[in-house]
């Protein structure tokens, strides 16, 4: 696995480190250069302005859809693959699919997107010629604008890589090194999973609730669950979404931003300076 050299870089304040990655980046303290367990420290800062795999990600395989957004977001939406998510045309998780503008729109009437691109597919599959340049003659089409705008977010998958089929379990176990390497580095404060499966890998690997929930989607979606570290926020699979399921996360999702979703404490009481330090 190869991992930018962005998510491994420091922000450094006051001579003090304010952020920590795992997966292969080292990480250090304020007293003795090591940093161990799950300790998730605040006032994070990513040093990098990429919101397209900012983490330069590189699976092994020859389709695949990284993580995309803030890489010093407050939110981390969390899907399946891009099998059963999209992405694949733009690049960019839960897209491309019928139901990506209800889906995405709701995120951004909750706050998590600045705006979003809600167009239906094939709205516009006939565009006046003089209106578009043909692509072979476009000096830059990376400048095309994306389909999604964050704010405070970040989007990615349990298994990047477009599977042949169903993805079996060791491959999802191969995939997990890659996901959790982005889960860490961007330390989100509120994991939404999208999904039956990626809902059960958050409440088994980042909560001590899973043997205690049931998986009833229709039950979870929207409902909070504090987990080990982070808050825990599952929606339901948005191609099973009824008629009123959009409104009821959009309501969740203005609720909780009302709240001290963040829930840290400052430590920096208990060390020289004036500068706060952050936990959670």
């Amino acid at each position: 696995m190869r991992i930018h050299r962005d998510a491994c870089a420091y922000l450094w304040v006051d001579r003090r480190p304010r952020r920590r990655v795992s997966n292969g980046c080292p990480y250090r303290s304020v007293s003795n250069g090591l940093l161990g367990g799950d300790h998730v420290a605040g006032g994070v800062q990513n040093v990098t302005d990429r919101t397209r795999n900012p983490f330069g990600m590189q699976p092994d395989c020859p389709s695949f859809v990284p993580g995309y957004g803030d890489a010093n977001a407050d939110f981390h939406v969390i899907g399946d693959h891009p099998g059963v998510h999209g992405g694949l045309e733009d690049g960019v998780p839960f897209t491309g699919e019928p139901w990506s503008p209800r889906f995405l729109g709701a995120l951004t009437d909750g706050g998590l997107l600045a705006s979003v691109d809600r167009g239906e597919p094939g709205e516009d599959d006939d565009p006046d010629p003089d209106d578009d340049p043909d692509p072979v003659d476009d000096p830059d089409p990376v400048d095309d604008p994306d389909p999604v705008d964050v704010d405070r977010t970040f989007l990615s998958y349990l298994h990047m890589c477009l599977p042949d089929g169903e993805p079996t379990p060791a491959s999802y176990d191969d995939m997990e090194r890659y996901f959790d390497a982005e889960l860490r580095a961007i330390a989100a404060h509120v994991l939404l999973p999208v999904g039956a499966r990626a809902t059960d890998h958050v409440l088994r690997q980042y909560t001590a609730r899973a043997w205690k929930t049931d998986l009833d989607m229709d039950a979870l979606h929207g409902e909070e669950l504090l987990g080990a570290g982070w808050l825990v926020l599952p929606i339901k699979d948005p191609a099973t979404w009824d008629a009123g399921d959009d409104d009821e996360l959009i309501e969740a999702l203005r609720r909780l931003q009302s709240t001290d979703f963040r829930r840290e404490s400052d430590l920096g009481r208990f060390i020289a300076g004036n500068d706060p330090y952050l936990v959670r």
